[in-house]
């Protein structure tokens, strides 16, 4: 009788530690370069807040790593055939985290919270938008001032985050501390520069393809020491690995590496229509080519990345569709630069004051910049400026040159109007010529690709001979996680999709 009770009760022990097993919470904890801004998909305007959106603010649209654009809340777009509306059809069967409806009215509501929130960063996306009509439950209409080819991409990021309406109007200008999607995960804490806590939302449309229960986001802005934490078991996943550290990565069996070739682009902009001091780059063509012709990028990608990234002189890629191969990347010529210094008139060393934001990476490829053009003539004065407050002096005009990284869109557009457009949000160069101008509004009316490349190959001949932006190279997105992780696959926007990822 004593050995049967001694059975039974370890059979309920044996159970009991089975049901605990079974419930026991699995926890995602994802490095992060930097803290994010605001978590109101509206407000936002950092890259490192585009990576924790993935898991709690789901859009209209998606990518994938082919850069299709894929169905998200919204299940398919048709556009009238003078382009100037677009229908939307919605997923059924939504709920934002607060348990509210997504529908017509609430993507609606989310769309015209972007154009008209007065701080909003998503209006310049949705220019193009006149309004939006609600055609029934579960179909909205765009209608356009004008045709806009990039829109459906546009909605592929965060202006097609769509947010709870009961939770956005009661929060108020506070939305971004206690945000509501409708993504496969809620939102539960924020400690600044600590982490950001989410858990899996139960009612999320595809919850069967979300196998973790919680994601700690940890802003960790050291890279070596965000891989010192990935090695030793305090995280799960890190963004943004250094090029240098690749091959240790590689070399550890109990790493793996994630790479792919981001959208995006890293290059030096030229303030050639606000510089206070007039210097020589703002006054000549021939001077900015020429300090384009110094520079050497394959030996800035050897040298500083290992080999691991792509040398470039567009806004794009070698490898997107929208490249123009008619203008491959130019080796060094210190021999023409200096030529092209001469005929501008120019005599004795330039002194460039070179802004560039803090960071181990950035500063070292600043160094090899400078030691470049200074064998040209070009006297780079590198300032070392934290990140938010080089873009304040960049809006105000207060550099010459300006080490600047640009994440990218799939929309060839996305890496272009703004930048080069007069007057656009994020023309830090102060760049402003009639003809691109005219280039830039054309590509975003046409909807064949074939039209849209070949307006792009004219611009591209513009902006290269103008050169208010020096392209340099194209980063590879290095992402690096424990064997533990399975399921994640890299796309080229860089954002760390946690759909689909499981922990062994």
């Amino acid at each position: 009788m004593k050995m049967l009770r001694r059975s039974i009760a370890l059979a309920t022990v044996v159970l009991l530690l089975g049901a605990m097993s079974a419930r026991a919470q699995t926890t995602l904890r994802i490095g992060l370069a930097e803290d994010p801004d605001i978590l109101d998909p509206t407000l936002a305007r950092t890259y490192v807040g585009r990576i924790v959106f993935a898991a709690f603010c789901d859009k209209l649209f998606d990518i994938d790593a082919k850069l299709n654009i894929v169905p998200q809340l919204a299940l398919s777009h048709e556009t009238s055939s003078d382009g100037k509306e677009v229908t939307l059809k919605l997923r059924p069967g939504v709920k934002f985290h607060d348990g509210e409806t997504f529908d017509a009215a609430a993507a609606k509501f989310s769309l015209d919270r972007h154009l008209t929130l007065p701080s909003s960063f998503r209006r310049p996306e949705l220019a193009a938008v006149d309004h939006v009509d609600i055609v029934d439950p579960l179909t909205i209409k765009l209608v356009l001032k004008t045709a806009y080819a990039p829109l459906v991409a546009q909605l592929a990021d965060r202006a097609g985050m769509m947010v709870s309406p009961k939770a956005a109007k009661d929060a108020g200008d506070r939305f971004g501390l206690h945000p509501v999607c409708a993504g496969p995960y809620k939102f539960v804490e924020r400690v600044p520069q600590d982490r950001i806590v989410f858990e899996k939302f139960a009612d999320y449309w595809n919850k069967d393809q979300v196998f973790i229960d919680r994601i700690v986001y940890l802003p960790i802005v050291d890279a070596t020491v965000r891989l010192a934490n990935l090695k030793s078991g305090g995280l799960d996943i890190m963004e943004r690995l250094l090029a240098t550290d690749v091959k240790d990565v590689r070399a550890d069996p109990k790493l793996k590496l994630a790479a792919t070739l981001e959208l995006g682009y890293r290059g030096i902009t030229l303030n050639i229509g606000n510089d206070k001091t007039r210097g020589p780059l703002s006054q000549s063509d021939k001077v900015r080519q020429a300090f384009d012709l110094s520079l050497d990028r394959d030996a800035i990608n050897q040298v500083a990345f290992n080999g691991e990234f792509m040398p470039g002189n567009q806004w794009l890629s070698p490898e997107h569709p929208y490249y123009q191969k008619a203008f491959p990347v130019r080796g060094r010529d210190l021999a023409k630069a200096r030529m092209l210094l001469k005929e501008a008139g120019i005599s004795g060393r330039i002194a460039v004051d070179f802004m560039v934001p803090k960071g181990a990476e950035n500063e070292s490829v600043a160094q090899m910049i400078q030691a470049m053009a200074g064998e040209a003539g070009f006297d780079m004065k590198i300032r070392v400026t934290e990140f938010a407050t080089s873009l304040k002096q960049a809006e105000a005009g207060e550099y010459q040159a300006y080490y600047l990284q640009w994440s990218g869109r799939v929309d060839p557009d996305g890496n272009s109007y703004i930048f080069l457009k007069s007057n656009a949000p994020q023309n830090y160069s102060f760049y402003s010529n009639a003809e691109a101008d005219k280039l830039l509004e054309d590509a975003r009316i046409s909807e064949d690709p074939a039209q849209r490349k070949a307006i792009y190959e004219k611009l591209t001949a513009r902006v290269l001979n103008d050169e208010p932006i020096v392209y340099i190279y194209h980063q590879r997105i290095l992402i690096a996680h424990t064997t533990r992780v399975e399921g994640f696959s890299p796309v080229p926007d860089g954002l760390v999709r946690v759909v689909g990822v499981k922990l062994k």
